[in-house]
């Protein structure tokens, strides 16, 4: 299977995060897609290359030019103004603010404009994060060419994640939504249907967001339930998509120490709703968090579990695009996604 993975990804790596009003080390560090990496390489069955570099022109047609004009020089401007190394964000646009006043417009200083633009504090940048952002989407376009190119199925080893990124903002360890810029740009190709899964522990909000109105975009998530888990605020199973989008959105969240057999069983369901959408791409948002010891989900997901995900993905038989997620159980995550692509292309 062809791989497509950068080293720039390392140039984003905070060294902590605020978490429940915390100061902590940052979870979605280097090592992650690192320890990816070496076991792939380790296995010897995966064929890793760096992507090709793609200009905005994907990227404005997902999200707002406006915000990436805001993240191409966020750190500069953060940096001269506030003289940190780390950008994190202390107040937030909250729509309440101004409820009944209309927009707000986007402010002058960088202190607000970061919570103008992100609407979290686990999210912090550093001088390296656009440049890891962007060469993140360059890896999930290169995939997705290839996919398209006639590639059964590439996995583009993403970081940083993408999959909480809306169209105008940014937030969730994410800043650019490549799973939903790979989709956007296999329909901008000529593919009629796309379908964006998502196997993430935590809802994609963003990708939903961006795809909710759209009726060419099926979007489907397996995820812990918003009730108890992060995002909080979007993964309900009523969420169905608005207007000509409608019934083209399927959340399936997960109750506590979901099995392998219950989550293969969910996954079989959404996949089935892949099929009778009609889609020609498939997009996968690959969280391994669900892993039953990850540090962020309560899932109960095994290596063998994760093996037969990706065997029910394979036996979809559609052209398929992996998009790396989360996954935060560090020394465990290269065995896990090996055994997931190992299921897909078996």
């Amino acid at each position: 299977m062809q791989v497509f993975f950068s080293e720039a990804h390392r140039g984003h790596d905070p060294s902590e995060e605020v978490e429940a009003g915390q100061r902590q080390p940052m979870q979605e560090c280097p090592a992650r897609v690192d320890q990816i990496r070496r076991a792939l390489l380790d296995d010897g069955g995966f064929a890793i290359r760096a992507p090709v570099t793609f200009d905005r022109a994907a990227i404005d047609a997902v999200h707002d030019p406006a915000m990436v004009d805001y993240l191409e020089d966020a750190w500069s401007a953060w940096s001269a103004a506030a003289g940190l190394d780390t950008a994190i964000p202390d107040v937030f646009l909250h729509p309440a603010l101004r409820d009944g006043m209309g927009p707000a417009p986007e402010p002058a200083s960088p202190l607000g404009r970061l919570g103008y633009w992100c609407f979290e504090t686990t999210t912090p940048m550093v001088a390296g994060t656009y440049a890891a952002a962007r060469r993140a989407v360059d890896c999930a376009l290169t995939a997705t060419e290839a996919v398209l190119g006639g590639e059964q199925s590439v996995y583009a080893c993403c970081r940083p994640p993408g999959h909480h990124a809306a169209r105008a903002v940014f937030g969730g360890y994410c800043f650019l939504n490549n799973a939903a810029i790979a989709a956007q740009y296999a329909r901008d190709a000529g593919s009629a249907r796309v379908a964006l899964l998502d196997v993430d522990y935590h809802h994609g909000n963003g990708s939903q967001q961006i795809f909710y109105e759209r009726p060419d975009v099926f979007y489907a998530s397996l995820h812990g339930d918003p009730m108890r888990a992060y995002p909080y605020f979007a993964g309900h199973a009523d969420e169905r998509g608005a207007g000509r989008g409608r019934g083209a959105n399927l959340n399936l969240p997960l109750p506590i120490g979901c099995s392998d057999d219950d989550f293969v069983a969910a996954l079989q369901h959404a996949l089935e709703a892949v099929a009778q959408f009609g889609a020609e791409v498939l997009v996968v948002s690959l969280g391994l968090d669900t892993w039953e010891r990850d540090p962020l989900g309560d899932l109960a997901v095994s290596i063998d579990g994760f093996r037969r995900c990706g065997a029910a993905v394979r036996a979809a038989a559609l052209p398929t695009v992996v998009v790396q997620e989360g996954g935060y159980a560090v020394a465990e995550l290269g065995a896990n996604a090996v055994a997931w692509l190992h299921g897909l292309d078996s």
